[in-house]
């Protein structure tokens, strides 16, 4: 039993015994105790003057009295207003780092395979483009999330949807065509996702062409961007692709082999991955089997001009277009029919698709209409909806070439990792690849955290030279923290031996300690609220308390045996923590820098 599960239970029972207040410790809420009082947790016992009909500090010395006179961890109490202030005994801050201290996976738990599984979808790329700085961050959240309810617990299964067909493909090949004069990766030395992309920025400002000549010759600009001849042909196309015309097809696996093949590069270098990888090519056609269902049922109804839509204006919503009067297929289509297969493969607790907050109607349309085609799962689809990613010049898009690619960033990103190690002197004693290493490490460490960090909810601005600093709120100051621990360890030697004594704490030293006991409930709200940010900015506070009780505090200098080797012992103890919070982001701890 924590210190908080004892003071809510003891406080439950004073209440009900001192004024009669049944409350449950369930919910009774304590704080930690604000740095400028002294004290460990608070209560705030205005809820209960009322009732006690007594003033706050009448109830909070009352409280305070009786908990401490039955809690031998409860060294003292202060009471400011309606505030009680409870201090937490030495011994009990001690006990917890002999019994947690050497546990390697302490704040996690290990994950259920026996349990119904949480499937979370993230990437989800188009293959007419490479990955780019937005990609980045639903690749980072949607690994960290599934990192995050593993080490709560869950059994995840990460799956990945490519999008690798619909107009948008049917662009860059048709601009291939156009223009590519047979180009390959191997003949350009591009990665091939970088190719195809090349194509899909080519086929726009061919298209942008004939959209301006047909409005100069009278054509109305949205009739003019329908009857353009290039998007005529690629929507053509498209119908060719679906009625399995070879050629098209042919081409369609050539220059998808090239992005997958590009994708799977840039997948290895971020240190993601899945468990599954579903295409849309292979379940668009159970999406158009759902929507003859939806039409049988009456659920779904077709318009004169042949398309099949869901009516959801009784829902609060509109009309939703599930296929065209050609018969092709929409995104919606191919999600129906994804969804379905994702639920027959796992039989999953819970489908988390880990989607930009700009697609939150499509996942309320997504839901309504596998409730109204009656699957009773329909309600375990959760939208985890993110903020995007902005650079200091503003926003990005592909069409237009203007993004920023995730294997430019990153390389962009090691090389400011170099210049930042070398400038402080943070590699001198390591072999060249082992400083290569570091600078990989390093990269990736500041791009995550930066990203990371941040509230999912939010949209963000990414600042690259701010993201590597070795000071401040950082990938790297963690990281750099974490080295310094282990060369701590190392020197005092790996088997320091420590038994709980009548030791004191200092400040710094009780600081460190109460935050590495909130680390299991932190893991547990963040994995409750799917936000890395949580665990990002709880690894951040532990460094920073840790700094500032290293600066202050003789570690391998204390003569006192018993003192140097509590000490030591709480080095290592924090250095579990900050890997296994880092590890929850998907970063690399380095044990020498």
């Amino acid at each position: 039993m924590t210190i908080i599960d004892s003071l809510t239970q003891t406080i439950s029972l004073a209440l009900n015994d001192l004024y009669a207040i049944g409350q449950a410790p369930a919910d009774i809420v304590l704080q930690d105790t604000r740095r400028d009082f002294k004290g460990d947790y608070t209560l705030v016992v205005f809820p209960y003057v009322k009732q006690a009909r007594k003033s706050p500090e009448a109830v909070g010395q009352e409280i305070g009295s009786y908990v401490k006179e039955r809690l031998d961890v409860v060294d003292g109490f202060n009471v400011i207003k309606g505030f009680l202030n409870f201090e937490v005994a030495d011994s009990y801050w001690l006990q917890f780092v002999c019994e947690k201290g050497k546990d390697e996976r302490y704040g996690t738990k290990q994950p259920d395979l026996e349990s119904s599984p949480v499937v979370v979808e993230y990437s989800s790329p188009n293959t007419n483009k490479p990955l780019h700085l937005g990609h980045i961050r639903n690749n980072l959240l949607g690994w960290s999330v599934s990192q995050l309810l593993a080490a709560n617990g869950a059994n995840v299964k990460k799956v990945n949807l490519v999008n690798d067909r619909g107009i948008h493909i049917c662009k860059s090949m048709l601009a291939w065509l156009r223009y590519g004069n047979g180009e390959t990766p191997e003949s350009t030395g591009l990665k091939g996702d970088h190719l195809v992309g090349k194509y899909y920025v080519e086929f726009d400002k061919h298209y942008k062409e004939e959209v301006k000549q047909l409005m100069e010759s009278g054509v109305e600009e949205e009739q003019a961007k329908k009857d353009a001849p290039l998007m005529q042909e690629a929507q053509q196309m498209l119908k060719r692709w679906e009625e399995g015309d070879s050629e098209v097809r042919a081409l369609w696996e050539k220059m998808n082999g090239w992005v997958y093949a590009g994708f799977d590069e840039t997948y290895r270098r971020l240190g993601v991955g899945f468990d599954k990888v579903y295409y849309e090519s292979n379940t668009y056609l159970l999406g158009k089997e759902l929507v003859q269902k939806g039409l049988d049922m009456g659920v779904l109804f077709r318009k004169e001009d042949g398309s099949v839509w869901c009516d959801l204006t009784g829902d609060g919503l509109d009309q939703k277009l599930l296929l065209r009067k050609d018969g092709t297929s929409v995104y919606m289509t191919q999600d129906l029919g994804t969804a379905l297969l994702r639920h027959n493969d796992f039989g999953a607790e819970q489908l988390i698709y880990v989607v930009g907050n700009e697609q939150d109607y499509h996942f309320k349309v997504l839901k309504l209409i596998l409730g109204k085609l009656g699957f009773s799962w329909a309600e375990k689809v959760y939208h985890l909806s993110y903020g995007m990613v902005e650079l200091p010049n503003g926003k990005m898009k592909s069409r237009e070439g203007t993004v920023v690619d995730a294997d430019d960033l990153i390389d962009e990103m090691e090389k400011t990792a170099e210049e930042m190690s070398r400038e402080h002197g943070k590699n001198d004693e390591l072999s060249a690849e082992e400083q290569r290493h570091l600078y990989y490490i390093l990269a990736l460490g500041a791009l995550k955290y930066f990203i990371l960090k941040v509230d999912p909810t939010k949209n963000m601005l990414f600042n690259p030279a701010e993201s590597i600093d070795f000071n401040g709120n950082t990938g790297p100051f963690i990281q750099y923290t974490y080295a310094r621990i282990r060369s701590i360890v190392r020197k005092a030697g790996e088997s320091q031996d420590w038994k709980s004594g009548d030791e004191k704490l200092n400040d710094k030293e009780r600081l460190v300690i109460k935050i590495l006991h909130s680390l299991p409930d932190t893991i547990e709200a963040a994995a409750e609220a799917y936000s890395p940010a949580m665990v990002a900015n709880y690894a951040y506070d532990l460094a920073k308390a840790f700094n500032s009780f290293y600066q202050d505090t003789p570690i391998l200098r204390e003569t006192d045996p018993q003192l140097k080797a509590f000490r030591v012992c709480l080095c290592a103890f924090v250095a579990h923590a900050l890997r296994n919070t880092m590890n929850i982001l998907g970063i690399e701890v380095p044990e020498r820098m």
